[in-house]
């Protein structure tokens, strides 16, 4: 198979539909970890052409759904100073923090801008030297490489009006964390398979070990996901815990070595808050000291921003670890709608409860 037609092609979806049948002999269910594999199960209703023994958990695979309410904060204090101006990707301007999310504060006169790169950011920087530009930096292990390098381009050329708010998490850890929760439903995992191009599946290996359970790294499309699927079913039929990598034409044991090497070079990994899922030990990246005139953090370290109690209404947290499906929400698409979100996962284009909103709210 070459195009991407071939990754979608209805016969090949029958016969894996067919295939995971005739495996299913009990109830089971398997958290996929990508807010974007979420979001193809139900565009193309995946979800319903498998067996009513199959549950799907949604897991918190979408990096800005899980940015914490105090990082949101600091941006909104830092993005109010005088000739500082905030950038970040457009999703992240819309989540809310204690009180107010980026767009408001903007409203409201702090200088915030949206960016489709945090080079964009660093020419930005260039052009304005007498202001401050911040990139609020989110993602996974995925975007996080390309955020390091661009902190190696600004201290290259010795942009020093340049920094970044790093907010980047790790997933692995989070998967740890879910696992450790007593009240988990979840009997096998679908690996995101553009963390582990970078990172490698080494880090899974412990987790399935611990835990007992398949972790099946898988792709983005139709059959991607559908294969996937099957092999995490064999897998817990024939009880048979462990690591296995179903997207083998892009993904790699060993990930890339030139991106983990410039994630080492520029980050360390530190304890996280995640939204939904609080405190995850190792569960984030921090600037190293070498590169700590690029830290926002500290550049900005006499900001204290003023926090408030966070709205409690939106579920979003149950979401995030499985235990509730966004349209069980008694807010989804009543109180809580893209345009008036309660929440992350309602604002962010992979979040879960984005995706029923588009996909399922008619239902």
């Amino acid at each position: 198979m070459k195009t991407q037609g071939d990754f979608r092609d209805p016969e090949k979806v029958r016969h894996l539909l067919d295939a995971i049948a005739q495996k299913t002999s009990k109830n089971w269910s398997i958290m996929e970890i990508c807010g974007g594999q979420t979001h193809v199960f139900l565009k193309y209703g995946l979800d319903k052409l498998l067996p009513s023994q199959i549950d799907l958990l949604h897991g918190p695979g979408c990096p800005v759904c899980v940015t914490a309410a105090e990082f949101i904060d600091m941006a909104i204090q830092i993005a109010r100073q005088p000739d500082t101006l905030v950038v970040s990707f457009g999703d992240m301007l819309r989540v809310p923090g204690s009180c107010l999310d980026l767009l408001s504060a903007r409203a409201e006169g702090a200088a915030v801008q949206m960016v489709y790169s945090p080079l964009d950011a660093l020419e930005i920087a260039q052009k304005e030297p007498k202001r401050q530009v911040v990139f609020f930096a989110v993602g996974f292990e995925t975007t996080a490489p390309a955020i390091a390098l661009t902190i190696v381009n600004a201290q290259r050329n010795q942009i020093s009006n340049f920094s970044v708010l790093c907010a980047h998490v790790r997933v692995p850890p989070a998967m740890t964390a879910l696992l450790s929760n007593p009240a988990h439903r979840i009997d096998g995992f679908l690996a995101a398979g553009h963390v582990c191009t970078v990172m490698g599946s080494n880090e899974y290996y412990e987790i399935a070990k611990k835990f007992s359970v398949p972790i099946v790294i898988t792709g983005f499309e139709p059959l991607d996901i559908l294969y996937g699927v099957y092999r995490c079913i064999v897998r817990l039929e024939d009880k048979q815990p462990g690591v296995e990598n179903a997207y083998a034409r892009v993904t790699r044991e060993q990930g890339n070595a030139t991106a983990q090497q410039i994630l080492q070079q520029v980050f360390q990994v530190v304890d996280r808050n995640w939204r939904g899922l609080g405190l995850i030990p190792l569960g984030g990246f921090q600037i190293r000291e070498e590169y700590g005139q690029f830290d926002a953090l500290r550049r900005f370290s006499h900001l204290s921003p003023v926090s408030v109690a966070a709205d409690d209404l939106c579920m979003g947290g149950k979401v995030l670890q499985g235990l509730m499906k966004p349209d069980q929400c008694p807010y989804f698409a009543t109180r809580c709608s893209p345009e008036h979100p309660l929440g992350a996962p309602m604002v962010s284009s992979e979040g879960a409860c984005a995706a029923y909103y588009r996909y399922r709210r008619n239902e």
